[in-house]
């Protein structure tokens, strides 16, 4: 969704088929960007990144990754650069197909299950009333974090961004 959020505020339309994936190509600045939503399971993410950056000839550096993350309150961001995969199954596949993990990850809270909870339900659930609620502001906010990413670095992102939680 904030993909999705980021290509329309963007004007990238995302018709585009290949890297078993949906995708589009624009220009941010003198920047040529691709927005790619993978179109396999989440946990096989890396199937669709791997190929899609080595027809572009990119590297993973080049690579920003939009996900969920568990251990973040829902509405939380933060911005990562590198590190390992935490559990997380597509981050897994998408450094596995790259043979790195050194890009930049933008984290999205969605919060842990209740004590005992399944987090595999959890993360596929649909969101609550309050979150539904929420949600659009936090799409607007991440597409910003995106932008400042792009136009001013990590460094300016993060700061501007971590931290940042749309639930106060």
């Amino acid at each position: 969704m904030v993909a999705e959020k980021f290509a329309a505020r963007s004007h990238i339309a995302l018709k585009k088929k290949g890297y078993q994936a949906l995708y589009g190509v624009g220009r941010r600045a003198a920047e040529e960007l691709m927005v790619l939503l993978p179109q396999t399971f989440m946990n096989r993410s890396g199937a669709s990144v791997g190929p899609a950056l080595r027809a572009r000839r990119l590297e993973a550096r080049d690579l920003v990754v939009i996900h969920d993350e568990i251990d973040l309150p829902f509405g939380a961001l933060r911005f990562k650069v590198g590190g390992g995969h935490g559990g997380h199954n597509g981050l897994r596949d998408i450094s596995s197909a790259l043979g790195s993990g050194d890009f930049v990850r933008l984290r999205i809270g969605v919060g842990r299950p209740p004590a005992g909870g399944d987090v595999s339900r959890h993360v596929l659930r649909d969101f609550s009333p309050i979150e539904k609620s929420q949600l659009d502001d936090l799409l607007v906010i991440a597409a910003e974090a995106l932008e400042m990413l792009l136009d001013q670095g990590v460094s300016a992102a993060m700061n501007a961004f971590n931290g940042r939680d749309i639930s106060h």
